[in-house]
């Protein structure tokens, strides 16, 4: 990518410096169809690889739909986030550590 020019730099400049009210938006018509948007095209938050250990039915049916059982695990977990940050909390339960699991206390 290039540098700017500064004459592409003052014009970038005197757009930041507009407020929303000011910019006229009269030759560009509504859009009032959003089914043919992409969703996600460009934002694309940071991914890290994990590994988990799954119930065997679980990975089962993430795959039985073919490719993409890991995107299709994350869009569950992320809509599971949303929905629990939202109020709502998981029921409170005891973890059991090495040593509870062992008897000691």
């Amino acid at each position: 990518m290039s540098k700017l020019t500064r004459e592409q730099e003052r014009g970038i400049r005197a757009i930041a410096a507009k407020r929303d009210d000011d910019i006229d938006f009269s030759d560009i018509p509504p859009v009032l169809d959003w089914s043919g948007a992409e969703i996600g095209k460009f934002y694309r938050p940071a991914k890290k690889p994990v590994t988990m250990r799954l119930d065997a039915g679980v990975i089962a049916w993430l795959k039985a739909d073919g490719r993409g059982y890991q995107t299709k695990a994350n869009w569950l977990l992320r809509q599971a986030m949303l929905h629990f940050n939202k109020g709502m909390s998981l029921p409170r339960r005891k973890v059991l550590t090495a040593r509870a699991a062992k008897g000691e206390r």
